[in-house]
């Protein structure tokens, strides 16, 4: 199994958000304010601190989310992509466990980063890397406009797999080193797409159909709704996210942990392939385990 090095990442969250600089923002304080006000204040700092990083429990690694191969396949005569990855056990198997609220809300997601522009997708002149995540979260409902699990209700469907566009930026707050890029809440000159779910961050839900079939995963997207965009390159991810509304330290949803990153370094190497047989047999399988 190939994975993401991110040792430049945690020296650099060493560096800005390690025990030795909350321990000198500490002795600051008691010099300034001295006595034991500053005392409760070190201690209610550095309880804080602790207590944010423990709440961070990544789901334990597990064979639905080792990926084999992946392929993003154009079918001109049906004028659909199909985003697919094969994994090592059944996908989807494993679903995130709840905790009851949405702060510190687990997400596992299987992620497409591509080099198409976020514009392509319904988002405005935005810099980032434009990803298609296919997520499950059971605390929470982030597709208002779709009933997944067929059931006449639109807000109870967050751990059935669900598809997402994601704007990704490089983010050293969070182990994973990437979050979804967000925008002040109200920003009059932020573009989103129509199906977003009103959360301040790049993330669209699209409703693009999820196929989860024995250990293949496959996403449908008709090739209008990203503009007729078919050449592209992409790497295919596995990882947890975590939503965070309460530290202002760390993003609203970051990447704590990676499981599997195809191409090994996240470099987005493979190029979308084309056929014109309906059923999508494949001219191109990526691998590189």
């Amino acid at each position: 199994m190939k994975k993401l090095t991110h040792s430049r990442i945690r020296n650099g969250m060493e560096r800005g958000y390690g025990f030795q600089n909350l321990v000198r923002r500490s002795l600051l304080v008691q010099f300034v304010f001295g006595g034991l006000v500053s005392l409760f204040v070190t201690f209610a700092v550095i309880t804080s601190h602790a207590s944010a990083q423990t709440a961070i429990a990544p789901s334990p690694a597990t064979a639905d989310l080792d990926i084999q191969t992946a392929k993003v396949e154009y079918l001109s005569n049906l004028d659909l992509l199909v985003f697919e990855q094969t994994l090592e056990d059944t996908a989807g198997k494993t679903v995130p466990p709840a905790v009851g609220q949405v702060d510190g809300a687990p997400v596992l997601g299987y992620v497409f980063p591509t080099t198409l522009k976020p514009k392509v997708a319904g988002f405005g002149e935005v810099e980032g890397v434009l990803a298609l995540a296919v997520t499950s979260h059971p605390d929470f409902d982030d597709t208002p406009l779709w009933d997944e699990n067929l059931d006449r209700r639109y807000d109870n469907d967050g751990a059935i797999y669900h598809s997402h566009w994601v704007v990704l930026n490089p983010d050293e707050r969070v182990a994973g080193g990437l979050s979804v890029k967000e925008f002040k809440e109200g920003d009059a000159s932020v573009v989103m797409p129509p199906t977003n779910p009103g959360m301040p961050m790049y993330l669209d839900s699209p409703g693009f159909q999820v196929l989860l079939r024995d250990n293949r995963l496959q996403v449908l997207v008709p090739a209008a709704r990203i503009r007729n965009q078919t050449d592209f390159k992409y790497d295919a991810v596995t990882a947890y996210m975590q939503v965070n509304t309460t530290d202002r330290t760390r993003p609203l949803l970051g990447v704590y942990k990676v499981y599997e990153v195809l191409s090994g370094d996240l470099s987005l190497p493979f190029s979308a392939s084309s056929t014109n047989s309906e059923i999508g047999t494949p001219l191109l399988s990526n691998s590189l385990n």
